[in-house]
């Protein structure tokens, strides 16, 4: 019973790891988000100042190109996140499944205990039982 209780405090260690592992995740996805979003607001800002929007122009700012290509990066970091975050979530809805499947048999040995524990004692009680009736 003792290495059982260790094992359920294992896998629900493991099951709280792999919920901030994919809180991590989805946080990270987030704040590039709103970074990205920053950056395209920029970016507009930028080429309303110039009153270039032509990216191939010759005099487009080089501030909005510095812009454009670190949103890009953001985006990418994104979609690799996102495809983490669809590991993470497997990961988690596993790790889940063991725990559960950990404290179902303890629950089941604990019944099974219980159970056996029921019927020495009722063997003890019939005993009793007939103890009396061969004396009484």
């Amino acid at each position: 019973m003792k290495s059982r209780e260790s094992l359920i405090k294992l896998k629900r260690f493991q099951v709280d790891e792999k919920r901030r592992q994919l809180t991590q995740i989805e946080s990270m996805i987030a704040d590039f988000q709103v970074m990205a979003d920053e950056l395209d607001a920029q970016i507009v800002s930028e080429q309303k100042r110039t009153g270039i929007e032509d990216i191939g122009h010759y005099a487009y700012s080089t501030f909005a190109k510095a812009a454009a290509q670190r949103r890009e990066n953001l985006i990418t970091s994104i979609e690799d996140l996102d495809k983490q975050r669809t590991v993470a979530h497997d990961a988690l809805s596993e790790a889940v499944e063991d725990l559960k499947k950990v404290e179902l048999l303890a629950e089941r040995d604990m019944a099974k205990s219980k159970l056996e524990a029921d019927w020495a004692e009722q063997e003890d009680m019939d005993e009793i039982a007939n103890q009396r009736h061969r004396n009484g």
